[in-house]
């Protein structure tokens, strides 16, 4: 099994809101399977005063924030007993923004959760910028708990092969979570040929395309259906879109898992066009799965 897999905790994003207690009851569920600790984590930027701003955090203004962060931590564990009585559940407030600090916490995190908005949910908008910056640079998987799907259910596990060097830690971690929940798992390869010539494009054409395609993923997934036997697998490649497949097969998913390039220097580029779109609109959980920063 892959060794980002083997990490210590669960780590689960808190800031007070409803989306933040779903992705607490996502993290206890998986924290229950994997038998390891969540931890709940909350960051907070003012706790105290910045010498070089010229602002200071006045004492009382502190320990009310202090209160309030304990406050939410508290609600947070309550949930979490709730959904799995038997974990262990660690309690941190700390200092800084949310993206460094649960940044630092994946280093030795199994995977780090977080609801998609947060408190500053506004309805209409897409995925919260902690949600794209903390996929982006990680080191350990991130789910972004998105959709109304309970923790557990019947729906499949579906993962993303787009035949690039992230597809083998995204295929670990979707087969992973596929054989610890006994779901079935959906492996989902988008193709196109954007230089096809419609004179050219006959049925038969795009049936060779396919066919090459077909082999092309069934290679790609030979050895980890080896590993795995007890993993019932769709093998489904479909022209089109890559995250308008994704987005469409994840439907009635349990949890969505996408690779990114891990290449770049800003957000979007570390992610990538596909991990990006899922993000901001899919039907359900996803998860982002790097090629681990740590080597």
């Amino acid at each position: 099994m892959d060794a980002q897999l083997h990490r210590a905790t669960v780590v689960v994003g808190i800031d007070g809101s409803e989306d933040a207690l779903r992705a607490v009851r996502w993290g206890a569920s998986e924290a229950e399977r994997s038998r390891i600790p969540l931890r709940l984590v909350i960051a907070f930027g003012l706790l105290v005063g910045d010498p070089h701003s010229g602002l200071h955090t006045e004492d009382r203004y502190r320990r009310a924030m202090l209160g309030r962060a304990h406050r939410y931590l508290a609600e947070a564990a309550v949930v979490a007993a709730q959904q799995e009585r038997r974990i262990e559940v660690e309690q941190q407030v700390l200092t800084g923004h949310p993206v460094p600090v649960l940044c630092d916490e994946s280093r030795h995190a199994r995977v780090v959760v977080i609801g998609d908005r947060g408190l500053g949910r506004v309805e209409g908008l897409l995925a919260g910028s902690v949600a794209v910056g903390l996929a982006a640079h990680a080191h350990c998987p991130v789910v972004v708990v998105r959709g109304e799907q309970p923790a557990t259910g019947s729906g499949p596990v579906v993962v993303g092969v787009a035949g690039a060097a992230s597809d083998e830690v995204a295929l670990a971690f979707a087969f992973d979570a596929a054989a610890a929940r006994h779901l079935p798992l959906v492996a989902v390869h988008a193709w196109s040929d954007p230089m096809a010539d419609p004179v050219t494009r006959t049925p038969s054409a795009m049936q060779e395309i396919e066919t090459i395609e077909g082999g092309r993923l069934a290679e790609r997934l030979s050895g980890w259906i080896l590993k795995y036997p007890d993993v019932a697998v769709e093998q489904v490649v479909i022209e089109g879109p890559a995250a308008q497949v994704l987005l469409a097969r994840a439907e009635h998913a349990q949890l969505l898992v996408v690779g990114c390039r891990g290449r770049g220097q800003f957000a979007g580029l570390l992610l990538g066009s596909v991990s990006h779109a899922v993000l901001h609109r899919a039907p359900c959980p996803v998860a982002v799965v790097r090629p681990d920063r740590d080597g």
